[in-house]
């Protein structure tokens, strides 16, 4: 081992064999949590970015893939509860077509057109008629599970037998069961397309013969194209909603935030009704389209029949017998005229609004300039009343009770002054453990250099003090005059002493001081 490590680790030993225990105690819990830090940060910066392998598999083809994944030695994470396999990114492309090459995902649940591939020949014709609607149903609810906020789907057709014994063929109809995520509620737009999506797949399917239920066993769309009990009461909710937010939004400009209440009630009528009419116009001057006459005419000689000639009421009439000259003219015509004809068809589309009533309440004081007659006015104009219909409109200025409001002003005011308080807390406290561990750290350093400094003192030599020599008389022989002569000049190993001293004063001026002042102090004590 060189002689600077030996160096090094003897000067550690002799640091560390002059600690307390206290002072190992907290070095060992500080090497150890150095130690624990640099194996976390190592094996975050050494784990692998993952990415999806696949996501929203079933659980029958995620435990395959897992399988297929253990037998590779692959390393992989599961997410979304299983349904989604990530993988590392530089393994992403390999894994996934070694995976598929093993034919996973099977998708065992959905079915679909895959049924298709493992029919015989020898199948019979109900088998085949059965195989292709379960593949429909498999392949529709596939495709409703990929919209956004589904979690799963199942598709039921009733698909209605083709026979040339029936005088009315049934249509066909279908029945979806749709599981949400948690938390999400599907709108009505997203049930109208699942419900045109359903009935657009199936040929001969009407959209009104498509019922949608979801997890809740709520009706979303019933048989016949009416909205559910569920979905209505969210239209109606929406409706109301947006009338609310058009009057309120005009309000706030008016009388400011806070100053003014909507209320709206609305009725919607989601009935669907289907009208057939007619109407026939006949008009003057237009050509008749068809046109016959008849004429009849005869001449000749003939007498009178006997008994005369009949008058009103059978009454023989006198002397109406006589020589006619036996002449007859009869003419008929008959006309065929144009008459208009007009065949109107009419569908209405539930959701429209049979009757609304809206109600506002705006402060007095607020309001007190406005008035009445033009504010109903504009609350009429925006919230879209039509009194053919029954709408109604209610307008009133009343004084409103501010103490709830107060009160509740002042609760966030002091809940956001102790929310600010606690922050501010936490952070004193904070910073109070920051500043004591740093002050811990210094005392720390400050007491192990003081330790080091110690350990690295020399003891120093300054040789024997010399007595000052009394006053000599000037007769008296000097000592170097009394010294016999030597062969080599003397060396004055004081002087030698003191340039030592004044060297390592320089060098280690500190340490110096921590020695004079030891000594000075043992003097003292003495």
């Amino acid at each position: 081992m060189p002689a600077q490590l030996t160096s090094v680790m003897e000067r550690l030993k002799a640091v560390v064999a002059q600690f307390t225990l206290a002072q190992r105690t907290l070095a060992i819990i500080g090497v150890a949590g150095l130690v624990l830090g640099m194996v976390a940060l190592s094996s975050w910066l050494t784990k692998p970015t993952m990415s999806p392998l696949f996501s929203g598999v079933s659980a029958a083809d995620a435990s395959a893939i897992v399988d297929q994944l253990n037998g590779e030695g692959v390393a992989y994470e599961l997410a979304d509860g299983g349904s989604t396999i990530l993988v590392p990114d530089d393994k992403l492309y390999a894994t996934r077509l070694s995976v598929a090459a093993a034919g996973l995902p099977a998708d065992s649940d959905g079915g679909g057109y895959s049924l298709l591939d493992d029919m015989g020949m020898t199948a019979s014709e109900f088998q085949q008629q059965v195989t292709f609607q379960r593949a429909m149903e498999g392949e529709l609810a596939k495709t409703i599970g990929a919209i956004n906020g589904v979690e799963a789907a199942t598709v039921k057709l009733a698909m209605p037998e083709e026979t040339v014994f029936v005088a009315e063929k049934a249509d066909p109809t279908a029945s979806v069961f749709v599981q949400t995520k948690q938390g999400v509620t599907l709108e009505a737009g997203q049930v109208q397309s699942i419900v045109h999506l359903v009935s657009a797949g199936i040929q001969g399917m009407d959209p009104s013969d498509v019922a949608v239920i979801d997890a809740q066993g709520r009706v979303l769309s019933a048989i016949g194209g009416a909205a559910g009990s569920g979905l209505s009461d969210q239209q109606t909710g929406e409706y109301e909603q947006r009338v609310s937010s058009a009057v309120q939004t005009m309000l706030d400009r008016l009388v400011g935030p806070g100053k003014a209440v909507v209320a709206v009630n609305a009725e919607l009528d989601y009935d669907n009704t289907d009208r057939t009419s007619e109407t026939f116009d006949a008009t003057a001057g237009v050509p008749p389209l068809s046109s016959s006459t008849t004429r009849e005419e005869y001449t000749g000689t003939g007498g009178t029949p006997v008994g005369g000639v009949l008058g009103p009421d059978n009454i023989a009439v006198p002397g109406g017998g006589g020589a006619g000259d036996g002449t007859y003219l009869k003419e008929s015509e008959v006309l065929n005229p144009a008459v208009n004809k007009v065949t109107e068809h009419t569908t209405s589309a539930p959701g429209s609004v049979q009757r609304q009533s809206v109600s506002v309440v705006v402060d007095a004081a607020a309001g007190a300039a406005l008035n009445m007659v033009d504010l109903e006015a504009l609350v009429t104009a925006a919230a879209g009343i039509d009194p053919a219909r029954g709408d109604t409109v209610q307008v009133s200025r009343m004084a409103f009770d501010t103490q709830t409001a107060e009160a509740a002003q002042a609760a966030l005011a002091a809940a956001a002054a102790e929310e600010q308080a606690a922050a501010q807390a936490e952070l004193i406290r904070n910073a109070g453990i920051a500043g004591g561990v740093l002050l811990l750290l210094i005392v720390m350093a400050i007491i192990a250099k003081r330790r080091s400094s110690k350990a690295r003192r020399e003891a120093l030599d300054l040789g024997e003090l010399q007595i000052v020599d009394e006053p000599r008389l000037p007769w008296e022989p000097t000592d170097e005059a009394l010294a016999l002569p030597s062969a080599e000049p003397a060396v004055d190993e004081a002087a030698v002493r003191r340039a030592e001293i004044g060297a390592l004063a320089e060098e280690q001026p500190g340490e110096v001081a921590d020695l004079l002042r030891g000594w000075l102090v043992e003097g003292s004590k003495r």
